[in-house]
């Protein structure tokens, strides 16, 4: 049947989809002064978690950091609910440092709701978007109830709900995460639109309660003494609230799983999709890790409010009987009474390599896409895309140059890069070991690598730009003080580097260049400077890490100089890679895919040799 549709206004951004690369798109778009309205299929599940409840983690706290330098909300969220947090990694070095909290996901959802209903000139509307499509230059999009919105700019942030199917065992049917409708006839939409759509699948273990496990057989996990925040901007650091806890599975769980396996959805043959790579479910790992003895997993809490546990790392699609079978091999789970079943979701995505770094589809001016739509997975992954295509999705509407964050300048970067230069053949997650230039990437430094940016687009107000400078002021005038400090050896002294293991002191010697034996640190040696300012523990972090570390940074620096160089080097965007003479034939399809916008993006499309690279220098340079 016909649905009859109706003028339901003009906007200059319309955002589909309320999770949290929705959030930041359509945050960003309505501070950049554009008329915008987000789409959710359900106003109550706006930053939803229907995964892990937490923020952060390796790479992916670095993610948030830089959201946060940007003008993002997702940091200012965590820090406001937080539960537990930790940074881990400390055993390394500071390049893999990365913050990681527990969050209460009902309380983060009613931040991000509030949010969103209070942002000055964004406009929020529970409804499914069933059809989009573009006419003289403006897209439409409309709903199923015949809602025709018009608008300038499209961001697609439809997560897991876009064609979306859940499996468990035997039984699959159409669902979003969490039991909300799914986007089915958004799907077919945009199928018909024309856009290079494929199937990935992801999973989510069960809920389970509280007096159910027997905490007294587990292994607790404590917050850090020190809290450090997510956003530069949060003067009081969370309190920890809460612990969590440790198990692993056994010999008898591992039987119960291999007995079922011919039940599970993902080895019968009913999923289609892709899953990720680098969060498989318990049978997946058990196939696949088939010598381990045991498998770690997390106990945590959902929220403060709530008995609801998250098995983290039992993510399974299994039977629901066979879960609570396996489950009950644990000995702290004996007694376990699940609230919620574990799950595995298919859903659509979008090649991404049909985008530019601005997040724009190449063959539909004015359509963004963002988040799990795009291939990767993971909140944090999803708010930074979100982020990044809001506001490109803003300055295109008004008429100004985008923004594209190059890999030397941050995990967005090397993400957005990574994405629309390699695709992805599985959901992508973010990694420390994905970029070349973590050590100057560091979470500690994103406010200097991008709240400028941030503040010259209007994201950034006066006051949290002032305070980064100050902060910037403060470290670079510290460095400089420790470069021409010199202190002369005693014994004291000396019985402190003996006990670190180092070396004593015979002559002065410049306080840096003490700072800079691995077994000292900048605080070690506050009782011998006399001269020392009070410093924020912030401040005091980069003052140590960049003196530890400066030949390093150095290096690394110059190979970020060679990179740019190379992305300074612009390919018109209608180069007819099949006439050059000298490239490969595979080289000149992947290159046709593509369409790099400069040799650097080139040079790290698969399959393009360093020959191919050389080919095109020189097609250039005539």
């Amino acid at each position: 049947m016909d649905i009859k549709k109706y003028d339901a206004g003009r906007y200059d951004v319309a955002v589909i989809g309320g999770g949290h690369a929705g959030i930041e798109a359509a945050l960003a778009a309505a501070r950049l002064g554009c008329a915008t309205i987000m789409f959710t299929i359900s106003a109550d599940w706006i930053g939803n978690m229907p995964c892990n409840p937490s923020i952060g983690g390796t790479a992916k706290g670095h993610l948030v950091r830089e959201i946060d330098a940007l003008g993002g909300e997702m940091g200012k969220a965590a820090d406001k609910n937080t539960l537990q947090s930790r940074m881990l990694n400390l055993g390394k070095g500071p390049a893999v440092h990365s913050l990681r909290a527990q969050i209460d996901r009902r309380a983060y959802s009613g931040y991000m709701k509030h949010a969103v209903e209070l942002q000055k000139g964004l406009d929020v509307k529970q409804c499914e978007i069933t059809d989009i499509y573009t006419e003289n230059g403006e897209w439409h999009c409309i709903s199923k109830l015949g809602a025709d919105f018009t608008c300038k700019s499209v961001v697609i942030a439809t997560g897991t709900f876009l064609g979306g199917r859940v499996y468990v065992g035997e039984v699959n049917y159409p669902s979003g995460p969490d039991g909300n409708f799914p986007a089915t006839e958004l799907a077919a939409s945009l199928k018909k639109l024309g856009l290079p759509l494929r199937r990935f699948k992801t999973g989510t273990p069960a809920r389970v309660a509280r007096d159910s496990i027997d905490f007294s057989q587990l292994e607790v996990q404590e917050g850090d003494s020190r809290v450090v925040p997510f956003s530069f901007s949060t003067e009081v650091p969370p309190e920890n609230k809460v612990v969590c806890h440790i198990s692993y599975t056994n010999d008898e769980t591992k039987r119960v799983i291999l007995e079922n396996i011919d039940r599970s959805p993902l080895y019968a043959g009913d999923i289609e999709g892709v899953g990720p790579r680098y969060c498989p479910s318990i049978e997946d790992k058990i196939v696949r890790f088939s010598d381990k003895k045991r498998h770690q997993f997390f106990i945590e809490p959902c929220g403060e409010n709530t008995e609801e546990m998250y098995l983290q790392g039992l993510s399974s699609s299994l039977p629901e009987e066979v879960q609570l079978e396996l489950y009950k091999t644990i000995d702290c789970l004996k007694n376990l009474k699940i609230i919620r079943n574990a799950y595995a979701i298919e859903y659509d995505c979008v090649d991404p390599a049909a985008m530019y770094a601005t997040l724009e589809m190449k063959d539909f001016p004015g359509l963004y896409g963002a988040g799990q739509f795009n291939g990767s997975s993971g909140y944090e992954e999803a708010a930074a895309q979100g982020l990044v295509a809001g506001i490109n999705a803003a300055l295109k509407v008004q008429g100004k140059e985008p923004l594209v964050l190059s890999r030397a300048s941050s995990y967005i970067g090397t993400l957005i890069d990574d994405l629309v230069t390699k695709g992805c053949s599985d959901p992508y997650r973010m990694m420390t070991s994905r970029s070349e230039y973590r050590l100057l990437l560091r979470q500690d430094n994103a406010d200097e690598r991008l709240m400028p940016t941030g503040h010259r687009l209007g994201l950034i107000d006066e006051k949290t730009y002032s305070r980064f400078l100050e902060r910037k002021e403060l470290k670079e005038r510290e460095t400089e003080r420790l470069k021409n400090s010199f202190v002369g050896p005693s014994d004291e002294l000396n019985r402190l580097l003996e006990e670190a293991g180092t070396a004593p002191m015979t002559t002065g010697m410049r306080l840096s260049d003490l700072v800079k034996r691995p077994q000292l640190s900048y605080d070690m040696l506050a009782p011998f400077d006399r001269e020392r300012p009070e410093l924020p523990y912030s401040v005091r972090e980069k003052v140590e890490t960049e003196i530890k570390y400066e030949g390093y940074i150095s290096r690394q620096q110059a190979q970020v100089n060679e990179m740019l160089r190379l992305e300074g080097k612009k390919i018109p965007e209608d180069t007819d890679y099949s006439r050059i003479y000298g490239l490969r034939l595979e080289a000149a399809e992947k290159l046709s895919k593509i369409r790099p916008a400069n040799i650097g993006q080139a040079s790290r499309i698969s399959g393009v040799s360093p020959a191919d690279v050389s080919v095109l220098l020189i097609y250039l340079s005539k």
